[in-house]
């Protein structure tokens, strides 16, 4: 791959993706983010990885999509190259991803950001969605993941001025996890990712299918989707395993299965 850097075993079930466009400061082009699309079902699919990790550099996670890609194209032109359709996939990931944050978070970078899992951030951080600065508007989910995390006032703030936030607004506003010094922000997310590798992988992706699920539909259908993953918990091995494990006093050893 030309754009990512793909290591599967950085750590004990848990893969490092690295966007490494670093002279375009990560813009996200085409084939970026198709390489990136297949690196993630690739990992999806494979039975040692429990969690991904998603970074840049410290200067840029992405700095925004590859504007001369779409400076010349008409709204056909767009509709036929289908770029979210590359998005769409991503967000079908079924373990958990991590976004390790340094520097620029702009655009389709802070998108990419909003739809993994969870966020650390360097001190550096900076979080936006500056479309409306170049004539167009966030196309990758901004409006809607950035007012669902940080909600209508402030997201109506951004999207309508394209201004950013810095690392310690986004903690505050709850767009991300944890803020740490920039020499950090990679072990921080590597440390999380961690704790959620000793979990059960199938119930980390139930728990993940369901927390999501809340905010694509009302309570009543959110708990009756939650409770029918509760119940195919108990289908899995890990599931007899972890309350075995419980009863006597031992740590529990998670097959995925």
């Amino acid at each position: 791959m030309e754009f990512i850097n793909v290591t599967p075993d950085y750590k004990p079930h848990i893969a490092l993706v690295q966007l490494n466009r670093p002279k375009e400061l990560n813009a996200l082009n085409l084939q970026l983010m198709q390489e990136l699309k297949e690196a993630l079902k690739s990992l999806d699919q494979d039975e040692t990885v429990r969690v991904i990790v998603i970074t840049g550099n410290e200067r840029a996670f992405a700095a925004g999509a590859d504007i001369k890609q779409m400076a010349d194209k008409s709204a056909i032109d767009m509709l036929k190259i289908d770029q979210f359709s590359t998005w769409d996939q991503i967000k079908k990931t079924r373990k958990p991803m991590i976004a390790a944050v340094s520097g620029f978070a702009l655009g389709g970078g802070c998108e990419l950001a909003m739809t993994c899992d969870m966020i650390i951030a360097s001190e550096t951080a900076q979080f936006g969605q500056p479309e409306i600065k170049i004539g167009v508007m966030p196309g990758a989910g901004g409006t809607q993941r950035l007012t669902k995390a940080i909600g209508k006032a402030r997201s109506m703030e951004m999207v309508l001025t394209g201004k950013f936030i810095n690392a310690d607004e986004a903690l505050q506003y709850g767009l991300i996890n944890k803020v740490v010094p920039v020499e950090l922000y990679l072990s921080e997310a590597m440390h999380l990712a961690t704790e959620i590798a000793k979990m059960s992988p199938v119930a980390a992706m139930l728990a993940k299918e369901s927390v999501n699920r809340s905010f694509e539909t009302h309570l009543d259908e959110g708990l009756h989707f939650e409770r029918k993953n509760f119940y195919l918990a108990f289908a899995s091995e890990d599931q007899s395993e972890g309350m075995q494990a419980f009863i006597e006093k031992r740590n529990p050893d998670y097959k995925g299965k």
